[in-house]
């Protein structure tokens, strides 16, 4: 009994000391209770996590409603089975009679369908898309989140080869859903972002990622004039153009406008994509909707990018800036003093990158201000004063860089908006009119009732007026002149590489719809 009770007292002492050396190492060494604590850290990330998730969740929801599927509907001329090719009208000498019966008969009408995305910008129903998804579409349907669908009128583009890509367009409806605009200035390098658009017609879509670098330019040269994206890793893919880039705040920062892709085995997003600022698109459509084109400042020069060999030669220590190649007669530049070699690293107090930022920082400024100009002139630096002019059309350009006699400064008159050239054999070739006879449209002036028509296009020639023969410029001019302020005339159009038709024009501009 004595030893059982001493057995006893043993096994108590035991436990007691065992539970006061457990107080001490756990009061000494904190390594013991690690599974409590990382269970509280655990749960402590998830109510992060769960509180992140929720605003990602909450800012989709408040940016989804404003941007909308774009359904567009083209309408292409087939030439006629039955008409004479050309060859064999010149060797079987068929009747001119029997020629126009054939060129005036019905044309055959095929039509394309074509999706993309927008982005509503006011309550009244202005929307903001990329030139490229509109593009002589003759009818135009917006789908709203809803489902509800509108007819939209095209107020005013921006065409890629001479501008952003952007174009603007106006559906009826108050109260709209609207995504404000956000500064694209203030996006940093990795900012979170959330690109919205309906890929492969898949509406609604939303995929998020990162702002991978700003600034980009030379991705789409040929096809977009001013390049300044934003770089981004977020999604896209076809029908996401037009679409919204939204930061975590739900601003819109970017209008998502292109992808680099691999190759013909995977065409789709490969991490590349690239978005106009919306500081950018802001200015760009807000003139659009004030009077339907874009007016940008103009210096006058052509311009190169520099190379870090060239950098050497120039006196500069790295590549920076945008070398001037050429200084057109009577330009702003010219009257300023700059010169062919000047390199140029700053306009208006903004360090020039390169060829495209130059044209980006000029394009922005208002036609007439002055602004300041810091050049490199063989390594010395000096400062400029430039008054800015305003960026001529395409043809003028293209005149002055072959160095043809042009007056870059007027602004010429146009029937309904419609400029047009004699056919050259250069012309002929170039849009498929040889052997015909006629005038081209050189360029249609945004907002005009030639631009509203979507019929006519660049490189169409115009063969009649009122069923009166056109030959030349001044045929056409003939034609016009004595036509009066809200009168109509009938045009017979022989569009590029085949097929025409009849079109009726009103002399003098069509108020826009408000």
């Amino acid at each position: 009994m004595l030893r059982l009770k001493s057995v006893r007292w043993l096994f108590l002492f035991s436990m007691i000391a065992i539970a006061a050396v457990g107080i001490t190492v756990n009061q000494s060494n904190n390594s013991f209770p690690t599974q409590t604590a990382t269970a509280q850290t655990i749960e402590s990330d998830f109510e992060y996590l769960e509180r992140a998730n929720r605003a990602f969740i909450e800012l989709v929801n408040r940016a989804k409603p404003a941007v909308v599927q774009i359904r567009t509907k083209t309408v292409v001329p087939v030439s006629n089975p039955n008409q004479f090719p050309d060859w064999f009208e010149y060797f079987f000498d068929v009747p001119r009679n029997r020629r126009d019966s054939e060129r005036e008969a019905p044309q055959r009408r095929r039509e394309h369908g074509g999706l993309g995305s927008g982005i509503i910008v006011s309550e009244s129903g202005y929307i903001l898309t990329n030139n490229h998804v509109i593009e002589d579409a003759d009818e135009i349907t917006v789908i709203l989140p809803g489902g509800s669908e509108y007819d939209a009128e095209l107020i005013g583009t921006d065409p890629g080869e001479n501008g952003t890509d952007l174009a603007v367009l106006k559906i009826g409806g108050k109260d709209l859903p609207v995504l404000n605009f956000g500064d694209s200035d203030a996006l940093q390098d990795g900012e979170w972002v959330i690109a919205i658009g309906a890929p492969f017609g898949l509406s609604q879509s939303v995929t998020r990622g990162t702002v991978s670098a700003q600034g980009r330019s030379n991705q789409l040269r040929g096809r977009v004039l001013y390049e300044d994206f934003i770089q981004t890793d977020t999604p896209i893919n076809r029908g996401n153009s037009g679409g919204a880039l939204v930061n975590i705040r739900g601003e819109l920062v970017g209008v998502n406008t292109a992808i680099l892709t691999g190759n013909s085995f995977q065409p789709g997003n490969v991490g590349v994509g690239f978005a106009i600022p919306s500081n950018l698109a802001k200015r760009v459509m807000n003139q659009l909707i004030g009077t339907g084109e874009v007016e940008r400042g103009w210096l006058g020069v052509g311009i190169q990018d520099l190379t870090y060999e060239l950098a050497k030669d120039f006196g500069l220590d790295e590549p920076r800036g945008a070398l001037v190649t050429i200084v057109h007669d009577g330009t702003p530049a010219a009257k300023a003093g700059v010169k062919r070699g000047d390199v140029i690293l700053e306009v208006d107090q903004t360090p020039i990158r390169n060829r495209p930022h130059l044209l980006t920082v000029v394009a922005a400024i208002d036609v007439g201000k002055e602004v300041g100009v810091k050049v490199s002139r063989r390594g010395n630096e000096q400062s400029l004063k430039i008054t800015l002019g305003k960026r001529p059309p395409p043809d003028v350009l293209e005149a002055l860089t072959r160095g043809k006699p042009t007056s870059f400064d007027a602004d010429e008159k146009a029937f309904a908006g419609i400029h047009v050239q004699n056919l050259t054999a250069e012309l002929a070739e170039k849009y498929g009119h040889e052997g015909e006879t006629g005038v081209v449209i050189a360029r249609i002036k945004q907002g005009s009732e030639a631009a509203r028509q979507r019929q006519l296009r660049v490189g169409s020639l115009i063969q009649e007026i009122d069923f009166n023969e056109i030959h030349n410029v001044e045929d056409f001019t003939k034609h016009v002149e004595s036509v009066e302020t809200g009168a109509k005339v009938t045009m017979y159009v022989r569009y590029p590489n085949g097929g025409g038709s009849y079109v009726t024009l009103q002399n003098g501009k069509v108020p826009k719809e408000k």
